[in-house]
């Protein structure tokens, strides 16, 4: 295993903004790391500076305490999995895990006790003699995992590998891949827009946005701390409500936290009226539309209401209801938008 370590990476094409700007990244040997951020902000390309495919315009990059600027791709100890999966179809399952192996010149004898150790690692091992139109989504996906990991790699850099696959496979792909993570302690650096990935399989997240790292830290200090707006309005389904005070400064509070006073037991409150415009219903719970009294009517406000509590009669879309967020709830941005200290 190995820590992979970036310093005040910059990558520029020509433009006028680097792809990545200035990062700097500790992943500490055997976490998962998520990078996460909107298509185009910059995490592909770091990922690509750390396997070597792509070459940073300035910074270093190390790996186990060593500095890789100069080390070509397969010198550098890890593995890399893209989100197409790239498997020959004209192989079959065993030799498209072997493939790279195969390159190296490492022996049959070892090819085959390597093939079998991931295929069984990976519970494939039933279909080495089939070819990639023979499997399922899932089961390419685990052939590609299994064909980075046959090369026994320091690191496992993984590039959006399950937007191909459609909900419920993600779904149990996610799961997958975590538990094999923490069953082998291997240090994995995870490229995804999907912040319901990051919160669920992460350790720690890096969210970036424009070539620049927003906050990094665990799920729950990314989600009840944001660092910024940009964190705060990114992450979140749906995002945290801000709305502008005087003196341009910000209010954030979570959907989840906004709720009819009745419900918000604490008197010191801040309490609001709200007027609700759109109702959905969703099971276990109620997402509600509208805007506050006294704001701008262009913020719209969500609230998340737990659906066995509250009455579709009892909010009534066009009128106005009685809302509160506990104070320890909420949480205070400056007119630059970053977090400020808690009042």
């Amino acid at each position: 295993m190995a820590a992979v370590l970036a310093k005040k990476i910059v990558k520029s094409f020509g433009g006028d903004v680097p792809a990545v700007n200035g990062i700097s990244l500790t992943v500490p040997d055997g976490e998962f790391m998520v990078l996460l951020g909107p298509s185009g902000c910059g995490k592909t390309t770091l990922l690509r500076i750390i396997c070597g495919l792509e070459r940073q315009t300035s910074g270093d990059l190390l790996i186990d305490d060593r500095i890789v600027n100069e080390i070509p791709p397969r010198a550098r100890g890890v593995a890399m999995m893209f989100q197409s999966y790239g498997l020959y179809p004209h192989y079959t399952v065993r030799n498209n895990i072997s493939f790279p192996l195969r390159t190296q010149r490492v022996s049959r004898a070892a090819i085959g006790k390597k093939v079998e150790w991931a295929s069984q690692l990976l519970g494939i091992g039933h279909l080495l003699d089939r070819r990639p139109r023979q499997l399922s989504g899932g089961e390419r996906q685990r052939v590609a995992l299994a064909r980075a990991l046959v090369r026994e790699p320091t690191a496992l850099l993984l590039d959006e590998p399950l937007s191909n696959l459609d909900a419920k496979l993600r779904t149990s792909a996610r799961q997958e891949i975590r538990q094999f993570q923490q069953r082998v302690g291997l240090t994995t650096i995870y490229v995804t827009h999907d912040q319901v990935e990051a919160m669920g399989m992460g350790d720690r997240i890096a969210v970036i946005d424009k070539g620049k790292i927003r906050q990094v830290g665990t799920p729950v200090e990314i989600y009840n701390n944001p660092a910024d707006l940009f964190v705060a309005t990114f992450v979140g389904a749906p995002p945290m409500n801000i709305v502008t005070q005087n003196g341009g400064e910000y209010l954030g509070f979570r959907p989840e936290n906004f709720l009819p006073k009745a419900m918000v037991e604490d008197e010191s409150a801040a309490e609001f009226s709200f007027r609700v415009d759109r109702s959905e219903y969703l099971g276990s719970e109620r997402i509600v539309y509208g805007v506050l009294e006294g704001f701008s009517s262009e913020q719209l406000i969500t609230a998340k209401l737990p659906g066995a509590h509250v009455a579709e009669a009892s909010i009534r879309t066009g009128e106005w209801h009685a809302f509160a967020v506990k104070r320890s709830s909420l949480r205070h941005f400056d007119s630059s938008g970053n977090r400020m200290a808690q009042h």
